[in-house]
């Protein structure tokens, strides 16, 4: 069983920065890509970033490019997203998920990640 607990959300002001973290609870974590979604009221979920097995590989969505950093330390089964720069487009509830071990490389796909976490909510105001 692989569970995904999301926390480091919180309610801040435009341009300020958050760091999420995606603590995984899993036996060998670093045979699993993990990626970060969000979900903004009455919107569908929306990939944010994901990175490699091994961390060698990692994708952006365009609107976070260069504002949001994702990386991830197996030796603590641990996925991290921050996110600098914080706009109030960027209020969602942001969830963390892994794919299987079979899944090679990354994707951005929500559909392509077998596990999810119960989501943390992040909200900036202006």
């Amino acid at each position: 069983q692989v569970q995904l607990v999301e926390s480091g959300g919180g309610l801040v002001q435009a341009g300020s920065s958050l760091r999420l973290s995606c603590a995984v609870s899993v036996r060998t974590f670093s045979n699993y890509a993990v990626g970060w979604f969000r979900q903004a009221p009455g919107k569908e979920r929306e990939f944010v970033a994901t990175i490699s097995r091994s961390a060698t590989n990692t994708a952006y969505a365009d609107s976070v490019k260069g504002r949001f950093t994702i990386s991830r330390d197996n030796a603590k089964n641990t996925v991290y997203l921050q996110m600098n720069s914080l706009k109030p487009v960027d209020t969602a509830v942001y969830y963390c998920a892994a794919t299987t071990p079979s899944r090679l490389g990354i994707t951005m796909i929500p559909n392509d990640y077998s596990y999810w976490g119960q989501g943390t909510q992040v909200t900036v105001s202006s």
